[in-house]
């Protein structure tokens, strides 16, 4: 058994998608026939709570990346020598650097280099010279319009590492039994809307959130909102008067349970998407085109992709709205959500998202 460095240094969604990366690294096989299944994963702070939810994973170290935490840490002598020593220390023999298409390993496998690791692999669209043994080019080793799920799973196995039989390769977290889902379970099926989202160019209108719900309501579904501590006032316009409000009342922990036992959930592309899907929820996920469905959606459930992906914000990255009126949201009504929560809950996606979102 070795020690195995896997590094997935932004949010709680990057994390998640992970994890099937993350199962190869501790769970599979090499061909020599050797099982590195010691592994510690290296995340940022927003995605520590999500690190300590994989299967797999032996320990969870968090590190405030300056060039990837917003706002940005300063590069001090502090900060970087405190994760040399924390690899040094940790007897970390390999590493396994997980990245999307617009961020470099290079940084990192620098660090990891002068830390004393041995192998290190990564997708470097730039020469990486000694400090990347195994660089896998993007656009020639594999397509970059893929999920992120199998991106990171591609890198894994360029380091030699597959999953072992038997396993799907789908998102998966560790969940336990909550009283919270067992209250709301007693009650019946239910419809979890999550209106928050990181980023403003993610959001669909609260308002419209709010109608949505009462819709769903009129058509007999019971309905649950969730969303952050930081979210309190969001949730309360947006479950109105009937609907269970949960703002600010669950941890990630709790919010898996809650997701899970849900028919359906309705949020945008941001982490709880991400963490339906890893606990195998049906999704209607309500997605700006700033960044690429076919990478981003939420993977291996079934799913409603609605938004307008070839809006003026395509591929854009904006954290705020480039467009005036948001319309490659703002454009999708209560209704078309409504439509899309009655056929995930027939068994039936649309034509249009399977379209849009490959899937292998």
């Amino acid at each position: 058994m070795s020690r195995v460095l896997v590094a997935r240094l932004d949010s709680m969604g990057d994390v998640l998608v992970s994890g099937p990366a993350l199962r190869a690294v501790a769970n599979g096989t090499r061909p020599d026939g050797s099982r590195p299944n010691d592994v510690v994963l290296l995340c940022g702070p927003e995605g520590t709570g999500a690190a300590e939810m994989l299967p797999g994973v032996t320990e969870v170290h968090t590190w405030a990346c300056p060039w990837i935490v917003n706002p940005a840490p300063p590069v001090t002598e502090g900060l970087t020598n405190g994760l040399i020593d924390y690899v040094r220390n940790s007897r970390i023999e390999e590493a396994v650097i997980l990245t999307s298409f617009h961020q470099s390993p290079l940084p990192l496998a620098m660090l990891l280099r002068l830390a004393g690791v041995r192998k290190i692999t990564g997708v470097s669209t730039d020469y990486a010279g000694s400090l990347l043994d195994v660089r896998l080019k993007p656009g020639e080793d594999f397509p970059e319009d893929q999920p992120e799920a199998i991106r990171a799973l591609g890198i894994a196995e360029a380091a030699g590492f597959v999953l072992p039989q038997g396993d799907d390769g789908k998102l998966r977290v560790k969940t336990a039994s909550d009283e919270l889902v067992d209250e709301l379970a007693e009650e019946g099926p239910y419809i979890v809307v999550h209106p928050g989202a990181a980023v403003p160019a993610r959001a669909w209108p609260a308002l419209h959130h709010a109608a949505t719900v009462e819709l769903l309501e009129a058509y007999g579904h019971k309905v649950v909102v969730t969303g952050g501590p930081g979210e309190t006032s969001l949730t309360a316009t947006v479950a109105g008067p009937s609907a269970h409000n949960l703002g600010g009342k669950t941890n990630l922990r709790t919010l898996a349970a809650v997701l899970q036992g849900a028919a359906v959930v309705v949020t945008g592309n941001t982490g709880p998407a991400h963490l339906a899907a890893a606990v195998g929820t049906p999704v209607v996920c309500l997605f700006s085109p700033v960044v690429p469905a076919i990478r981003w959606a939420p993977y291996g459930v079934p799913l409603e992709l609605l938004g307008d992906q070839e809006a003026a914000c395509k591929n854009t990255r904006a954290r705020t709205c480039p467009v005036p009126g948001h319309p490659c949201l703002s454009s999708v009504t209560p209704e078309q959500v409504l439509e899309a929560v009655e056929r995930l809950l027939g068994g039936v996606s649309s034509l249009a998202t399977r379209r849009k979102v490959w899937k292998p």
